[in-house]
């Protein structure tokens, strides 16, 4: 399979909202800590001038010195104290904006800038310590850091594009039991690339050097941190969910080991993907997600209720679906049953041949009310744009008018908030990463499963919560729960958990799955801190 067969998939996770070496980098990752340069100093614009380039010593000053003073951009680091007040508490907390750079292992010569927000209540280093990334490729850390997890967020009640955002206080901010700190991959919100020409992209747009990248960039706020003895996880959505275990991988390359990972909205094989009409698995993985989609549009929601709708996706649908278009009494069967459950016209299922692709059902499902969905969620709608025409060229109404918003809420936060200003735009999706982005060598697809299996394999202490919206049409919750079902138990059943919410991709959005989406992860985390058991 070449890399058009998922293109579709792909193309969607350019805003979403994965141990390797770097490779062709001349970049060691792995355990050593004069070769990457550590972050600079308060008000290190001030320093003496850098001498000549050599090789890099042995501690943490000597990498320092290697690096061209002119080279770093981003401002100082600026920490300020924080207080939210929430129902029943308040938090008191330190908030950090800023950056670690990322250098050369030959000549310390500057590759990158990583820019990041850091939420640390006081008083206990050894509190537990989450980073957080988003996906894309291309995408920042915003729509978790002002979506769902951080002390702020912005409100999705009544949002246009032209609106003005608001920042409210998070009553599911995930402070209430871990520190966190919010990762933007290089060339994402103000995170830069350095080095010139063709250099940082073949370095860092791709699923090995981008894990390598962030894992060293963990690995380096660690120890700049002091918060060796803390437990960490690790939380990525979309394609940051995809590359969560691979960070973990490198990670404990590196000497640090992840006691839990929440991967919010992943693909885990993308293999499993892509509609392509003789492949019957990807109309299995989506048909649950359009259903819900359907019931969710009538008010009718529930988990429960989409249980019929699994067992016939896994089952007679499938057994129909592999004896193909030439049956046509399977064709009739499915086309009856998938308009019912999609709410669609049923002459138009049967001329798909029950087969229903997602910008059809983008169209479709609101196509009475003049309205597009979103791949996204279908039922965040916006107005047709071409309302009468046979097909229709449209912006998805969740990833392309939040961004506006989001970049304004984000902008504000930094400069009026963690007054961190930054003179160079914000880039909340940046497609350039995307459509330059390596994904791998040879003809099979990227998975992840792999690196989940040897992550859990090898620490019986580490825990998975794996979170879907139930109406994602871009990352189908189903596609997900038929991988988990085939990996073994390793040990306890409950060390990897999958949870589907009301919603979309960003199911967040929605008040009560943001609650349960908090609950979970809250247990999840108690789960993972609790002493090890004999045998693990």
């Amino acid at each position: 399979m070449t890399s058009s067969q998922f293109d579709s998939t792909l193309r969607v996770f350019r805003g979403c909202a994965l141990g390797l070496a770097l490779a062709g980098a001349g970049i060691v990752a792995a355990g050593v800590s004069g070769v990457w340069a550590q972050q600079r100093p308060p008000h290190a614009e001030q320093a003496a001038p850098a001498p000549a380039a050599g090789p890099p010593g042995d501690n943490e000053a000597s990498a320092r010195t290697v690096r061209p003073r002119a080279q770093r951009q981003l401002p100082a680091d600026s920490t300020t104290d924080q207080t939210v007040q929430l129902a029943g508490r308040t938090l008191r907390f330190k908030a950090t904006a800023g950056s670690i750079p990322l250098n050369k292992a030959d000549d310390g010569s500057l590759l990158a800038e990583i820019a990041y927000v850091a939420y640390v209540m006081p008083g206990d280093a050894r509190r537990p310590v989450t980073f957080v990334f988003n996906g894309g490729p291309g995408a920042a850390s915003a729509y978790l850091n002002i979506g769902a997890l951080g002390p702020w967020r912005i409100s999705y009640d009544r949002m246009s594009v032209s609106t003005p955002p608001t920042l409210l206080p998070n009553a599911e901010t995930w402070l209430d039991f871990t520190d966190l700190v919010f990762i933007d991959p290089p060339s994402t919100g103000y995170s830069r690339l350095a080095a010139s020409g063709d250099e940082g992209r073949s370095q860092f747009w791709s699923v090995d050097g981008d894990a390598d990248a962030l894992a060293v960039f963990i690995r380096k706020w660690v120890e700049q941190a002091g918060r060796q003895q803390s437990v960490k996880f690790i939380v990525g959505e979309s394609y940051g969910g995809f590359r969560a275990p691979k960070v973990a991988h490198v990670l404990q390359g590196q000497g640090i080991g992840i006691r839990g990972l929440v991967m919010i909205s992943p693909v885990l094989d993308f293999g499993l993907f892509g509609q392509r009409r003789h492949a019957p698995m990807s109309w299995v993985t989506h048909l649950p997600s359009m259903a819900a989609a359907a019931l969710d549009a009538k008010g009718q929601f529930s988990r429960d209720a989409l249980r019929d709708v699994e067992r016939y996706a896994a089952g007679d649908y499938l057994v129909d679906l592999l004896k193909g278009e030439r049956d046509t009494a399977a064709v009739e069967r499915i086309s009856a049953r998938v308009a019912a459950l999609t709410g669609l016209d049923p002459a138009l299922v049967k001329r798909l041949a029950g087969r229903v692709d997602t910008g059809t059902f983008q169209r479709e499902l609101h196509r009475g009310e003049g309205r597009i969905g979103s791949a996204y969620d279908p039922n965040v709608t916006a107005l047709d744009p071409y309302p009468t025409s046979p097909q229709s060229h449209f912006t998805d109404p969740v990833l392309d008018d939040t961004r506006a918003p989001l970049t304004t809420a984000m902008t504000d936060l930094y400069q009026h908030v963690l007054n961190w200003r930054v003179d160079r735009p914000y880039q909340l999706l940046n497609n350039e990463v995307s459509s330059h982005w390596t994904w791998g060598r040879g003809r099979t697809p990227p998975e992840v499963v792999d690196d989940l299996r040897n992550d859990l394999a090898s620490d019986g202490q580490v825990r998975v919560l794996i979170v879907h919206g139930a109406n994602d049409l871009v990352t189908p919750y189903f596609g997900t729960q038929l991988v988990l079902d085939q990996l073994p138990v390793y040990g306890s059943a409950d060390r990897v958990k999958l949870a589907v919410y009301a919603g979309g991709h960003m199911f967040y959005d929605r008040d009560a799955s943001r609650r349960g989406f908090h609950d979970d992860a809250a247990a999840m985390f108690r789960d993972a801190m609790k002493p090890a058991q004999n045998g693990e």
